[in-house]
């Protein structure tokens, strides 16, 4: 099951990746192993998530009524009209219990209006709160607006800002982890060049800092796939590998990205060389993700190996068979695949490529005697998922074969069709006296179809 819910999550990935080596950004739907959705919308610039302040909380307050006023301004985008709400609250109601939070509020709505002025007057209002009000429930929210509002004003030209932003980025790790990953976000954002030696020493320093940080920081680094920052995801994932496998599997991640021969050795290696089951799976897909005459033979090689782990081959199998021409490799390459659950995989594969020779092909695996019953069926249940039996042929079949198990295949292929002569089939089954099991099959399947003769013929077998 493991396997199949990888298989998926790839897929997804697949559909999502956009292609190339340039920038690669979470808006765009990748989410890398041991990211969370809510740690990369995080991560995506300094727009930040939208704010919606809370119902009010103290009836009784005597600010209750002005700090509605205000929510309902920001809720609904309103933000100056929020923000002057906000600081009237305070004006008028000073001992209000909505003060403390009031000063967050307000600096949001500003950020969201996004004028120098407007920026600086938020730094302002985040900074009284910090001062003021440490117990104010929105304190780590405010801090965490606190360095995109340090950000957008840097991008504008303030010194200060800039400075304070490289300050907390290159900071030894702290007791605020989350704080230094939106500094260092919001740098490399405004300045690449700076950020990427900070982030290379983030990644280098493994005792002092803790393995989140430097998950956050892979990510981070990884959204601008220059030949920097390519160098580093080398370094972790294979010349100087991260102790932390979640990072490791992060760094071979964002290597699928780069279609470079470096990185394809590095993936190579990696495949070949770790210990580690879930890093190798991340290597092979990352290899998929190449598309080149060697990443295909780096597959090929080794799903046929022997002495390697079925799950990792069999994920092997699957990527060439998702690769064009990977369907005419998995048919000549069937009979060296020893394990029936390899050759499970296979089938699948080809089946997936779909065409009358895949489906020929399948036909064959069925018919084959010396084929496990396992592997017939399924060769059986695929060649009818590629393309539809006519009702004489799959009669044909239903005389030919002698396995119970083939025939059961068979009834199941016919309960799936639509036309008349498909429950005619059926019907000539469970008249059948010679097997009960596959009488009850049919009679079961018959019980499914919407054909209005089916409720007389089964009232004319219960009569029986």
């Amino acid at each position: 099951m493991k396997t199949m819910w990888t298989r998926l999550g790839c897929l997804a990935v697949v559909a999502m990746l956009t292609g190339g080596a340039g920038d690669v950004s979470a808006q765009e739907g990748i989410i890398p192993p041991g990211l969370s959705v809510r740690r990369v919308t995080a991560l995506q610039g300094d727009g930040g998530a939208m704010v919606q302040a809370p119902e009010p909380w103290l009836q009784e307050d005597p600010g209750a009524r002005s700090y509605a006023l205000a929510r309902e301004a920001l809720n609904a985008g309103r933000y100056q009209e929020a923000a002057d709400e906000f600081a009237r609250l305070r004006r008028e109601f000073p001992r209000s219990g909505y003060v403390a939070d009031s000063y967050y509020y307000q600096a949001f709505a500003l950020s969201r209006l996004g004028g120098r002025g407007q920026l600086r007057e938020a730094r302002e209002l985040l900074r009284a709160q910090m001062e003021a009000h440490e117990a104010a429930s929105t304190l780590a929210d405010a801090q965490e607006l606190m360095v995109r509002v340090e950000s957008q004003l840097a991008r504008q030209g303030d010194a200060q800002a800039a400075a304070a932003i490289s300050q907390q980025a290159a900071d030894p790790c702290g007791p605020d982890q989350e704080l230094r990953v939106a500094a260092l976000n919001a740098l490399m954002n405004m300045n690449a060049e700076r950020a990427v030696p900070i982030l290379r020493e983030v990644l280098q320093d493994r005792d002092a800092c803790s393995a989140e940080l430097r998950k956050q920081a892979v990510f981070i680094i990884a959204q601008k796939l220059d030949a920097e920052s390519v160098d580093v995801l080398l370094d972790l994932a294979h010349r100087n590998p991260d102790p932390d496998p979640e990072v490791r599997e992060q760094a071979v991640f964002w290597l699928s990205q780069v279609h470079s021969e470096e990185a394809l050795d590095a993936l190579e290696a990696i495949l070949t060389e770790s210990t580690d089951p879930e890093i190798q799976e991340n290597a092979l897909f990352a290899i998929s993700q190449h598309e080149s005459d060697r990443s295909g033979e780096i597959l090929r090689q080794y799903a046929e190996r022997t002495d390697l782990p079925a799950e990792l081959r069999e994920n092997a199998l699957f990527w060439i068979g998702q690769s064009p021409g990977g369907a005419e490799y998995l048919r000549s390459a069937y009979d060296r695949l020893e394990d029936p659950e390899l050759k499970a995989n296979a089938l699948h594969a080809i089946a997936q490529a779909g065409g009358e020779e895949n489906r020929q092909w399948l036909m064959e695996r069925a018919r084959d005697r010396s084929e496990d019953v396992e592997v017939r069926t399924n060769a059986l249940f695929w060649a009818s998922q590629t393309g539809a039996f006519s009702i004489a042929e799959l009669r044909e079949l239903f005389r030919t074969f002698s396995d119970p198990e083939m025939k059961e295949q068979l009834i199941f292929a016919a309960s799936q069709r639509n036309e008349t002569e498909a429950v005619d089939f059926l019907m000539e089954v469970a008249e059948n006296p010679e097997n009960a099991e596959l009488r009850e099959q049919a009679i079961f399947w018959l019980g499914q179809s919407k054909d209005p003769r089916v409720p007389e013929f089964l009232l004319r077998i219960i009569g029986r």
